[in-house]
């Protein structure tokens, strides 16, 4: 379907999905691969180790950068700041293929940034993302309560969508992401990386 196209591939998902388990998965698989690019985000969070590699920004420094058109497209969710940075949009614009942890709410505004999007909405079954949750001690009960509420949101009616679940094993949905993109890109590589 996207053969020869340059894209943009949104990961989404509810927090506790394992996006960015994911996402560092994929790395060292598909990196070697000069058509594809992880995107990494600004956010005005500092890093932390346990969260997705990111470079942080405090919220002037952010204004300043978005004001300057360093960003493809930003949002606010959570009381913090993201940015996808805009030489992503000249990666999949020479026909590129770049991976980024979107945000569903944001989904909107990343279609129209970049030509080409497909959606990737990792899923994960509902008790398995309480544990998860649970175990990373970070919310309480009732903040966890209104996550799992969240995690049954339907997506934007947007592009294309493929669902990859993820209440396994990290290699199992990785694999699946692996397949997804064996079928819809042409990249000689890709039988290679990862197999």
């Amino acid at each position: 379907m996207f053969a020869g196209q340059g894209c943009f591939i949104a990961i989404v998902g509810p927090s506790g999905a394992g996006k960015d388990t994911l996402i560092s998965w994929l790395k060292p698989r598909l990196e070697p691969i000069n058509e594809i690019l992880f995107a990494r985000r600004a956010v005005t969070r500092d890093a932390d180790g346990s969260t997705e590699v990111h470079d942080s920004l405090d919220r002037v420094t952010f204004a300043a950068r978005e004001d300057a058109g360093a960003f493809a497209v930003t949002w606010e969710a959570h009381g913090l700041r993201y940015g996808i940075p805009a030489a992503t949009l000249r990666h999949v614009e020479k026909g590129g293929i770049v991976i980024g942890n979107g945000s569903r709410r944001a989904l909107d505004d990343i279609e129209r940034a970049y030509s080409n999007l497909l959606v990737v909405n990792v899923t994960v079954d509902r008790h398995v993302l309480a544990e998860r949750l649970a175990g990373r001690g970070r919310e309480t009960a009732e903040e966890i309560e209104k996550r799992l509420a969240r995690s049954a949101e339907k997506l934007p009616e947007i592009g294309h969508v493929v669902e990859i679940d993820n209440s396994g094993e990290i290699e199992m949905a990785g694999r699946a992401f692996l397949s997804l993109l064996k079928e819809r890109f042409d990249i000689g590589e890709m039988a290679v990386i990862g197999a």
